[in-house]
């Protein structure tokens, strides 16, 4: 009995040893290795190279969109100019009617990434089926201190923001528009745009994008991927001063999207517009690594739109003024003093986050 009760543990021994060698070589073959012959193809087959992928997807499948909801719009305004309809069918066909075609492409887009939603998601739960790595979890935090992350990020971004606008029309650059919104206008253009885009943007690039990029890369690399991704989805719309000929036509959108690539090919657009975007985005990907939530940037983006928006109601820029072009651009999130601002930024929010480092909380 002894005999075989010491040859039953020495063969779970062996056993034991043999399952955790393959583990072992699982996860060399699996995660380890590749890791090291990272490429261009290992990108397109991790989670971040299928979010990627879904987001080109949908700019193509939006450019196919876009010809066909523009020549419904533009059925629906003839039809609300000349017949009788209930009034929300009549406000929304003289709202087609005026809107441009890069405004029903960014509607197509809108569209197709819903559409293709549930494909990337069935594809994400496919590689992380083959996966055996563990989900980093999210801090978690109290109410009160959320609360506290969103406003304080609210109140620097806004404030700086507003203090560089304030700083503007001291020195002419911009002058008081003479239209005064009323309570509705602000609601509807200001208010609504920062809190649904700070909540959704900041959900899909510093959750989900920035997240799935951590699983393979390092945090730096993370960021920069992530944040030039951010940067390029806000500047689909082509130059000031192109025309899509015939907006109908079936391959319109993809004569738009063309179009929006002649943005990369002026130095001075990377310089006082792509670049000030970018360092939004590495600044929001910072705050989210930085506090392990997305509490702080949610404040941080509302906190910008809600002044953007807000300073370009009230106030109109001056063309001639010689800051232009490259102080600063055509609105206060381009130039060289817009991303001064940042600069700003970014040192105030390095002291307030210090409050929110795990030593501190537990202190």
């Amino acid at each position: 009995m002894a005999l075989r009760g010491a040859l039953t543990i020495r063969r779970l021994s062996r056993d034991s040893q043999n399952a955790r060698r393959k583990i072992r070589n699982l996860l060399w073959t699996s995660h380890i290795r590749p890791l090291k012959r990272w490429g261009v193809k290992r990108f397109f087959q991790s989670e971040a190279g299928a979010t990627v992928l879904w987001v080109l997807s949908s700019l193509l499948l939006a450019a196919v969109i876009a010809p066909w909801l523009y020549r419904v719009g533009i059925e629906l305004g003839e039809a609300a100019a000349t017949r009788n309809l209930p009034a929300f069918l009549e406000w929304v066909g003289a709202s087609s009617a005026r809107a441009k075609f890069s405004r029903y492409y960014s509607r197509s887009l809108v569209l197709a990434a819903v559409v293709l939603l549930p494909f990337l998601l069935r594809r994400i739960r496919l590689v992380r089926a083959r996966s055996l790595l563990i989900d980093e979890s999210c801090r978690r935090f109290s109410w009160q201190c959320i609360v506290t992350q969103i406003g304080l990020g609210f109140a620097i971004a806004a404030t700086l923001l507003w203090t560089l606008g304030i700083l503007l029309h001291h020195w002419g650059a911009y002058v008081v528009s003479p239209k005064t919104p009323g309570i509705g206008k602000l609601i509807s253009a200001v208010m609504v745009p920062a809190v649904a885009a700070s909540l959704l943007e900041e959900w899909l690039f510093r959750g989900l994008l920035l997240g799935l990029w951590l699983r393979f890369s390092k945090p730096l690399a993370a960021c920069v991927g992530s944040s030039l991704f951010f940067a390029f989805i806000h500047f689909l719309e082509p130059p000031a001063g192109w025309v899509i000929a015939n907006p109908a036509a079936p391959w319109a959108g993809f004569e738009l999207l063309g179009k929006i690539m002649w943005h990369f090919a002026d130095p001075r657009f990377f310089v006082t517009d792509f670049a000030t975007l970018f360092v939004i985005g590495m600044i929001l990907a910072w705050a989210r690594l930085r506090t392990g939530a997305l509490w702080f940037p949610i404040g941080l983006h509302a906190g910008w739109i809600f002044a953007f928006k807000g300073y370009n109601l009230l106030f109109r820029g001056v063309p001639s003024h010689s800051m232009h072009p490259w102080a600063l651009g055509d609105s206060l999130r381009s130039g060289l003093l817009p991303m001064l601002t940042l600069a700003v930024t970014v040192v105030i929010c390095d002291l307030a986050l210090r409050r929110f480092e795990p030593k501190r909380l537990m202190a």
